[in-house]
């Protein structure tokens, strides 16, 4: 919304005495940090009252029992938290973002596809009364469906790039054509379901999404400029730098969240959270042209999402698992770990990994 009265001022005579005052919108950079603190005052102004709403309603997380015994109390805990990131995100991408920009409404369509299935997959388990909503073919078969979509209209319509790039070459670019199309996929539907399987403690989805989101933030505008991408020798992708205001815009609700979400939480993010923001990760990283790059920026979730994977190939092939339990977070609770070390040393990991991918730009 500002920028297009700044748009409308710059185009219209009659305005012109309030243009000085507007030019500030037109910069990327002052309406991504205007975007992150309009998120996270919302969800601090909103957040308790969202919460004793869901209160209100019974609308808590149902437990495990197989999992660790202290989670046990955590039953009942207010979820479906991740609707509130999902709205304080685009209402805030819409006030600060650039309407004509196709990328920034391809990420919010995504954003708000994939809360929808998680806000599905959150309500069935409150109807079942337990910890199992959509099947895993159901969500899997749903996710692979709105990533396709989303590869197509890059492909098609954005006329997106469709080669792959190699961090570290910077001469490395197959070009796949519609073949893309499985990798668009593959991220997309990976980043989502890897962030849900680490929503598993109090805070540890939240930390590294917030780290992730601001890596691709810095990665975006880098994308979206052309003097910096050509100096970096890094693919220029022109509208891409729009990307950093959702990417603020979702870094300010979350940091929102963690204020309630840090431990011992008050809220969780539920999978209407988790699979959304996982979701969008991917679809930033496949537009920026960093797509194997967010193995390393999202490091953490990838070791989450493959002790799941290692556990049910070893359990079927041998009958022995590799860890006392999966996802590995549960592993190191098992161990002795209290919940906060855990929470905190993956958040460490995660802000390592992050600045070792900054690194990338300048080793090309």
């Amino acid at each position: 919304m500002f920028y297009t009265l700044y748009e409308y001022c710059r185009t219209h005579a009659n305005c012109e005495a309030l243009l000085p005052y507007l030019n500030i919108f037109k910069y990327i950079t002052f309406r991504s940090f205007g975007a992150l603190m309009t998120s996270l005052f919302i969800f601090l102004i909103f957040g308790q009252r969202f919460i004793n709403y869901l209160v209100q309603k019974k609308i808590g997380q149902y437990i495990r029992e197989e999992g660790p015994k202290s989670h046990q109390g955590k039953s009942g805990t207010p979820t479906m938290g991740g609707a509130l990131i999902i709205i304080a995100g685009v209402f805030s991408t819409l006030l600060w973002g650039n309407f004509s920009q196709e990328y920034l409404w391809l990420c919010l369509g995504v954003l708000l596809a994939y809360g929808a299935l998680g806000f599905v997959d959150d309500y069935r388990k409150l109807l079942k009364k337990q910890n199992e909503g959509l099947s895993p073919k159901q969500k899997i078969l749903l996710q692979s469906l709105i990533a396709c979509v989303a590869g197509a209209i890059l492909i098609h319509f954005s006329h997106i790039d469709t080669q792959l790039h190699f961090p570290f070459f910077k001469n490395l670019h197959p070009e796949l054509g519609w073949y893309y199309l499985i990798v668009v996929s593959l991220v997309i539907v990976g980043a989502s379901n890897a962030v849900n399987l680490t929503d598993g403690l109090d805070g540890l989805a939240a930390g590294p999404s917030i780290v992730a989101y601001s890596t691709y933030a810095i990665f975006s505008y880098v994308a979206g400029n052309i003097i910096i991408s050509n100096y970096l020798q890094v693919a220029h992708v022109p509208g891409a730098g729009e990307l950093t205001v959702f990417c603020g815009a979702l870094v300010g609700a979350l940091l929102g969240f963690l204020w309630f979400n840090t431990y011992p939480a008050q809220v969780f993010m539920g999978d209407t959270g988790s699979l959304s923001l996982g979701a969008s990760l991917g679809l930033i990283a496949v537009i920026t042209k960093n797509e194997i790059l967010l193995i390393m920026v999202g490091g953490i979730f990838v070791i989450e999402a493959l002790s799941v994977i290692s556990q049910v190939t070893s359990f079927k092939l041998t009958g022995k698992r590799i860890f006392r339990m999966a996802p590995i977070h549960h592993h190191f609770e098992l161990k002795g770990w209290a919940e906060p070390k855990v929470i905190v040393r993956f958040w460490i990991m995660s802000l390592i990994l992050a600045i070792l991918s900054l690194a990338t730009l300048k080793l090309r």
